[in-house]
Order: C-alpha cells, then structure tokens, then sequence
C-alpha cells in the first residue's frame, strides 16, 4: 500500500469513528434517533397473517445499499461485493435460459390468447433498405409478352393483406420471429412463428372479419353494434428458452411439429394431445449446442435431420433415447439453413458462413466414429457468407446470401447420381441463375431467407423472400419476379416470409413479432 493510501484509509477509519461517537452523544443527551420498542407478545399476534393466496418468491438476489451495510467505497470488501453481485446476475440469466427437459402441456404453456381448444386441436373446426419504394409494380406485368407468365404475376399479384386486422394489429409472437409456417390443411389458414426468446404462437385465420359480420347483421335486418376492433385469434406457447431458429410439420402426420432452439433441443408439439415433448437433446442439460435447422426424412417418418451453430449436420431416430445421435462436422463455420431432396432425401444441401453451398449424398457415410462425413457430391463458393439454401420438388436449390444475390442451381438430375461416385465439378455447380436481391438485414432483422412453395397446384416452381423495402417477393424457378406484396400499413420489413405448401397463401413475420398474412381477395 503506497503512503497516500495509508493516510487515506487512515483518514476515513478516523471519520467514522467521529461519527459513531457523535451519534451516540446524541442518544445520550435525548436529541437523537429513538430505537424502537420491542413489539409486545400480544402485539406480535394481532399482525397481519399472510393469505392463502400464492405468495411471490423472488428467487433473484436483490440489490442492496454497500453505504448503509457500512462498506467503504473503493477498498477490498467493495470489490469483492461488485464481484459477487456480478457473479449473481450471470447465474440469473443462465437459469432463464436453462433447457428443460420435461414435457410441456400447452394448457400450462399458455402465455397470451385464450383460443387454445382445450381438447388438444386447433384443428377440430376444420371442414439498402428503401421503404415504401416498389421495385415491381403494375407496369412490369403490363408490360410482360409472354401469356402464361403474366397470367401467373397477375394471380401473384392479386394477393391482399387479411381483411380481419392490419398488420400492426396481428402480434404472433412477444419477440422478433426467426421461423414461421403454415399448417398443412387447406381447410383454413393457420400461421405458426417462433420467437426469439422460445415462443410459439398461433395465429388462426379462420375467424369471421368485422366487414363481414356487419354484412351478415344487414342483410338479417338485425339492429346490433359490431366491434371493429375485433382482436385477431393468436394464442402463444412458452416451449423453449432460447430462440425457435427452425420448425416443420411432419410429412406423415399433420398433428405433429418438430422445433428445432437454440436451448440445444428438439420437441415434437402433438396438436392431438396438446403436448410437447423433448425428442432430441444432448445428456448434458447445461451443454451448449444451438440448432439452426430440422426436418424429417419423407422417405422415413422416424429419421430427424438437424444442423447446429458450430458447423455439424445431426441425425437422430425418434424411437431411441434423446441422446443417441449420428453427428457429422461438415463445415468449420455456422451452418445458416439445410434442405433435404423431397423426392431423394438421401441428397443434402447445407448452407455456411464459410460462403459454400454443399451438396451431399447420405447414402454414402465413411470416417471413423468421431470423423464420420457424408460423400461430397460438389460445393461452390460465393464471395460472403450463404444464409440458407432450400430444394424445391423439381430438385432446384435456391439460396440467399450477403453478396446481395438470391442464387438458384439447378440439380435435377440427381435421381441417377451414384452414392460414393458422383461429383460435380466447378462449371456443374454454377448457379443456373442470380437474382440482384437486397440482403444486408444488419443486426436488428432476421436473416432473409428464399423460401419455396411445396408443391404449387399449377406445377410452376415459385419462392418467396422478404424485401428490405417492407415488401415480400415473389420470384418464379428461373428467376423471374412474380410479385410483390405489401403497402404503407406494413411498418417493419416482412423478413421472415413462407408459403402455404399448396395454397396462394403468403405469410410473413417481423422483428416485432407481427404478421403480415396475404391471401387471394
């Protein structure tokens, strides 16, 4: 200790021993502070007994006063306090983010929107950003030659915002989406989305508008008020506890959703039993493995496929223990977004942050136990990173990266590829075509990904993508725009956008957690 110090801390100690003294002088003569009584036996029995109503336990440590417990500003004791207290504060938030492992009822899940049916389905009534400036309007399908395409981009076109609610009003998730979708049915529009902070929500579409009821009400001659401000039917599910990064339906089965979080885990949400149950998790529940994406097998309804933030590809039979996993390093970096072969599942494509796309063939696994990789069938380079890459039935892969391009190749042949055998050189993997497309989102959006329609009732391959300008784009299999939907009520850019696998049904999400859903008029 220098010698500035010691008469420092000399002087304080000094100090405090004055004050002590003056305080007590003070007592002595009368003119300070009384002490208060001890309460009485009979006192004590009068005092308000607590309720039986549910008492609130707070389980984080609160914040208390170093001056009143005495402690003196900038020694030992008050650097050891503000450790402490910052040792505290991270356990707080590593406990809210802590995977749970149990099963979740979505009766007790629920966290916003009283429409959930109670017996367990939503389907039991089924019978450099510009806003606001266009980049395709009416005059590019006036002035389109070719008959079959205009009539595709006037259908495209004719798409309008869900006359129950603006946009602004349609709040699905309470945080920014990072997934959405539609149920499969046809019956009705259901819109599900993930947030980031582990919420599902719901949004059903089937719901009489205003304009409608007040219709019906004057046709009937009936004299009653209607209410304009009719809330949108969302209801929310608290199912994780870090971000929904990806979720699918299960192609053999409707009632079943499989999520994939960045709290390291997979849950099955059975829309029949109105649960959701963890299928995919490492044994270690404190373990650190974000997912980024998943998706069953259509040729095996038991086989689950997912990727992880550190680059590894994962697959995982549902009827074995939770922790029994094929796990696969197939790139150094994150890997944004995968898609299997509807029709060959056997085929792969990945997308990184190393700047590839890679296609492989998972009928041809070799490597030792720890250093096991499918058979890289090709890959290709692009100058920044690949956020995602989609196939589509016709065996095209759309991708979207930060070179500002959506790219689309073309590997259609790929039902004659030979497992172990087939590779594809430099001038085979090239892009058959490169849309210019605004992706720089930046740190307050999610990341825009190409998205395709399943299985499109015309036959015509089409995707859609958000639009930095607060659009959403459609664009069809060579590249050719579509559409482009959205007007001012659309306030935040539409980032994460997907189409109903067989409808015109576009919907999409936001970084405040609102959708925008667009359907034929």
């Amino acid at each position: 200790m220098s010698e500035y110090e010691r008469q420092r801390q000399e002087k304080i100690a000094k100090n405090q021993a004055l004050l002590q003294q003056l305080q007590l002088d003070a007592q002595q003569t009368g003119i300070g502070p009384k002490s208060r009584p001890k309460p009485s036996s009979s006192t004590a029995q009068k005092r308000k007994r607590p309720t039986d109503r549910a008492i609130k336990v707070e389980t984080a440590p609160r914040r208390t006063s170093a001056r009143l417990q005495g402690i003196v500003a900038d020694s030992e004791v008050a650097r050891q306090k503000d450790e402490a207290d910052a040792v505290a504060f991270q356990e707080e938030q590593k406990a809210k983010r802590q995977r749970i492992s149990e099963d979740i009822n979505l009766t007790d899940a629920i966290t916003n929107g009283g429409h959930w049916n109670r017996a367990g389905n939503w389907l039991s009534n089924v019978g450099p950003a510009n806003p606001g400036e266009r980049t395709f309007d009416a005059q590019d399908i006036r002035n389109t030659s070719d008959k079959e395409l205009r009539e595709v981009r006037e259908r495209m076109s004719s798409l309008q915002l869900w006359e129950g609610a603006q946009p602004n009003r349609i709040k699905i998730t309470p945080e920014r989406i990072y997934s959405l979708g539609f149920h499969p049915t046809e019956e009705k529009a259901l819109v599900f989305a993930g947030d980031k902070l582990g919420s599902l929500g719901l949004f059903d579409a089937s719901q009489t508008s205003p304009e409608k009821i007040k219709q019906e009400a004057d046709d009937a001659d009936e004299d009653g008020d209607v209410d304009e401000e009719q809330e949108p039917a969302i209801t929310t599910f608290k199912i994780h506890t870090r971000t929904i990064s990806a979720f699918t339906f299960a192609p053999h089965d409707q009632n079943a959703l499989f999520s994939a979080s960045y709290d390291s885990s997979i849950r099955k949400l059975d829309l029949a039993k109105g649960t959701a149950v963890e299928i995919y998790a490492p044994s270690d529940t404190g373990a650190d493995e974000p997912l980024s994406g998943v998706q069953i097998s259509h040729a095996d309804p038991n086989m689950l496929h997912f990727t992880t933030l550190d680059g590894r590809f994962g697959m995982h039979d549902i009827r074995t223990p939770k922790d029994e996993v094929s796990l696969m390093q197939l790139s150094e970096k994150k890997i944004g977004g995968f898609s299997l072969h509807p029709a060959h599942p056997h085929i792969l494509a990945t997308a990184s942050l190393d700047r590839t796309l890679k296609i492989w063939d998972l009928r041809k696994i070799s490597g030792k136990k720890d250093d096991r990789t499918p058979s890289l069938v090709g890959e290709h380079l692009s100058k920044l990173s690949v956020s995602h890459a989609a196939f589509n039935s016709a065996g095209q892969v759309a991708t979207a990266s930060y070179d500002d391009t959506v790219k689309i190749y073309d590997f259609s042949d790929c039902g004659s590829w030979q497992p172990g055998k087939t590779t594809l050189g430099e001038d085979e993997m090239k892009p058959a075509t490169i849309v210019p497309h605004n992706n720089q989102t930046g740190r307050w959006v999610t990341i825009l990904r190409a998205q395709w329609q399943q299985r499109p009732r015309d036959g015509i391959q089409r995707f859609v993508i958000g639009n930095m300008n607060r659009f959403v784009d459609i664009y069809s299999g060579d590249g050719k725009q579509l559409a482009q939907l959205g007007d001012d009520s659309i306030t935040a850019v539409p980032a994460v956008a997907q189409f109903h696998p067989t409808m015109d049904w576009v919907g999409a999400g936001t970084a405040s957690g609102k959708l925008a859903l667009f359907m034929p008029a």
